[in-house]
């Protein structure tokens, strides 16, 4: 979903180029599920607020002025955030683009992290067949950088290597009993649910009556509207058959979404969240005791301040019912609850909770603080959900403690002193963290190729010459 606000906006055209799944539409075709939307956002907007920002800049397109030899660039991965820095790269006469990927099917979360039952959001890949299909653009699938080809190797044969391969590393629970069989993360279900090549032997104990999903963004509530959903939704969409079969004979009653801080603090976005209460079949509910706001967001609210994103899922989250009694399978958003010990003896039984309240700091931040109560939860399954980070490459450096490469801008730096790697750059959550969404990666890739166009221009990029031993990775794969 995308809301323009017409004070903000510059008419530059990005949102229509970097949304192909007809998120802007006119107020005459909005869905049922989305007319809400119409009170939420007319009650934001009858609150005098201050002037805003300008939040989309025009950026032109970098220029190739150097003619003495054609850009050529190696990217690692095949997600978002590559597709748009080759598509970036390609607004340029002459330019090639060679894209690496060590699965055989490439666009990565785009394809393999999105739930099955969001069609629209999947169709986010025909924006990259698009890209795909322009001159001068190749795939060389199932190729690992570090093991079948070396970033040596791809410097010899291109004028710079942009990684975009994303953070793939689940943020670790370090609490007693983390290891035990029946806890995983939810990135390791979304893969196995979606068909991952690398997620298929897995196998989930879904024989209990409840899970517990640790975190509560997207990601959380796809898993939790999975885990109760009609499994006969997903015949016919990429979920494999042995998933549908293990769902159907899955006994989960009611899924845990279970957030440390507070509502306003929630992770998900307005969309997801909407698409959530909106899916048939499930009932969603939450502890109207947990409805707390900390003191800044009481106040932003008090003064019209509050973000709009922030006002939104508050309205929707008091629309929320409290715990009822359907028949329906349910979704519970819980908050205020920290994670101190799985339970469990062979297997996961059960999670152990502090109580937390909220607090401010100085500076306004706000600050979950255990309350010294407990709470215990039955549970048979517990995924976490509680971030992500980046996987080192050989060859190339890594801020281990952030989980990224450093950069200064998308350059990929050698040191904190600043000295730079030649030809060597970054985009995408590998880059910068994982922060946002799909569309943020338009314009993290365009810093990128901006910075890398400019070195070419410059001569800090030297000419290559493709050394036969290279020109044979070179050669097409068929996606």
């Amino acid at each position: 979903m995308l809301h323009i606000d017409p004070t903000s906006c510059v008419d530059c055209g990005a949102c229509v180029s970097a949304c192909p799944v007809d998120a802007i539409v006119p107020k005459s075709k909005l869905t049922d599920e989305q007319l809400p939307f119409l009170t939420i956002n007319s009650d934001f907007y009858k609150q005098e607020r201050p002037t805003r920002p300008l939040l989309a800049p025009v950026s032109p397109a970098p220029a190739v002025t150097r003619d003495r030899q054609p850009l050529r660039v190696a990217i690692v991965g095949s997600g978002p955030s590559a597709m748009y820095a080759a598509d970036e790269l390609l607004t340029q006469p002459g330019v090639k683009v060679d894209v690496y990927d060590r699965l055989p099917q490439p666009h990565g979360l785009a394809r393999l992290g999105v739930a099955p039952d969001h069609e629209k959001t999947r169709q986010v890949s025909r924006l990259f067949d698009k890209i795909s299909a322009q001159p001068g653009f190749e795939f060389h699938l199932g190729v690992e950088i570090g093991k079948d080809i070396s970033h040596e190797q791809l410097l010899e044969s291109h004028h710079a290597v942009v990684y975009a391969v994303g953070a793939s590393r689940d943020r670790e629970l370090t609490v007693p009993g983390a290891d035990l069989p029946g806890r995983s993360s939810a990135t390791d279900f979304v893969a196995w649910y979606n068909g991952h090549p690398d997620h298929a032997h897995r196998r989930y104990d879904l024989s209990h009556k409840r899970a517990v999903i640790i975190g509560n963004g997207n990601v959380a509530l796809d898993v939790a509207r999975i885990l109760t959903i009609d499994p006969e939704r997903l015949v016919g969409t990429n979920v494999p058959s042995h998933v549908v079969k293990a769902l159907r004979e899955s006994n989960i009653e009611e899924v845990l979404v279970v957030g440390r801080r507070g509502v306003a603090q929630s992770a998900f976005t307005v969309p997801e969240f909407a698409g959530l209460l909106s899916t048939s079949g499930i009932d969603v509910s939450i502890h109207k005791d947990e409805m707390m706001l900390d003191a800044t967001t009481t106040k932003l609210a008090e003064t019209n301040d509050l973000p709009h994103a922030v006002s939104q899922k508050l309205q929707l989250l008091r629309r929320v019912d409290d715990v009822t009694g359907s028949d329906n399978k349910r979704i519970v958003l819980r908050y205020l609850l920290s994670p101190t010990r799985i339970l469990g003896d062979s297997a996961v039984a059960g999670v152990e909770f502090d109580r937390m309240t909220l607090d401010t700091d100085e500076n306004g931040a706000v600050l979950s603080i255990a309350t010294g109560e407990k709470e215990t939860v039955d549970a048979g399954l517990v995924l976490t959900s509680i971030g992500y980070r980046g996987v080192a490459l050989p060859g190339v450096p890594f801020d281990d403690r952030r989980g990224i490469i450093p950069n200064d801008g998308g350059r990929v730096l050698e040191s904190a002193d600043g000295t730079t790697v030649p030809g060597s750059y970054v985009t995408g959550w590998i880059k910068r963290g994982p922060s946002g969404f799909i569309g943020t990666n338009k314009s993290c890739a365009q810093e990128t190729v901006r910075h890398l166009v400019d070195d070419f221009n410059d001569g800090t990029l030297g000419d290559i010459d493709v050394a036969p031993e290279v020109r044979r990775w070179r050669r097409p794969r068929r996606v």
